[in-house]
């Protein structure tokens, strides 16, 4: 039978439970925990990525990698918080990358930058099965739009605070900055939001770059079917 298939144990578990089933290649803890944070870690993979589909491939890596190197997991934080850190990690490796095709693509005038690049398109907020009642938010996109165009250093945390609604400290934590960092960074990123939208985000916020449906399935499903193949 194929891991994407495994049905999912009770969701009631804590994720210190989970750790401890991941622990023993339990792989419906996996599905429990990649469903529990799936959109959390795609919104910070965006954050960096700026591009769907890469922010996707992002997320699949960091929770085939978490799975694999769980037993390093020692619980000096939680284990959503150690999940972003890997994330993080491979976002960034992943944007390095991206970054030194374009350069070397640019110098080589092999092909035009903008194959290779992030910059935001007129298609780039769709998706093969977009939720229906998000794709008519006109409202939600445009702040998704205004998002993108934060500086490197402001989306991140943004997206964690605002829309993640994590704690200043945790924040700090999942991007390895000071607290400090993580409020002025926080506060110039609104700053910068207010001036673009006006005052009055409304509720939208916390619909941006939302990560369900079949999309969260296909994440799942393609987790499993690697680690079947890798075992």
């Amino acid at each position: 039978m194929s891991l994407a298939l495994i049905k999912p144990a009770s969701g009631s578990c804590t994720d210190a439970q989970l750790a401890q089933r991941l622990v023993m290649e339990d792989l419906a803890a996996l599905q429990i925990l990649m469903r529990r944070y799936n959109q959390r870690l795609y919104r910070v993979a965006r954050s960096i990525l700026r591009n769907d589909a890469d922010a996707e491939e992002a997320v699949q890596e960091a929770f085939y990698k978490a799975y694999r190197a769980i037993a390093s997991f020692r619980g000096d934080s939680g284990l959503s918080t150690w999940l972003v850190r890997i994330v993080v990690n491979e976002s960034n490796r992943r944007l390095r990358k991206i970054n030194r095709l374009a350069t070397w693509l640019e110098f080589n005038n092999d092909a035009e930058r903008d194959d290779v690049t992030t910059t935001m398109t007129a298609n780039e907020f769709s998706s093969e099965s977009p939720e229906p009642n998000l794709v008519r938010s006109q409202t939600r996109h445009l702040l998704e739009a205004r998002i993108d165009q934060l500086p490197d250093l402001f989306r991140a945390v943004f997206i964690l605070r605002a829309v993640e609604d994590l704690t200043v400290e945790e924040t700090a934590m999942c991007l390895g900055i000071p607290p400090a960092t993580v409020r002025t960074r926080y506060f110039r990123a609104r700053k910068l939001l207010r001036k673009s939208l006006g005052d009055d985000m409304g509720s939208t916020v916390n619909t941006a770059f939302a990560f369900a449906g079949e999309r969260c399935d296909r994440m799942v499903a393609s987790v499993m079917s690697r680690l079947r193949e890798a075992r």
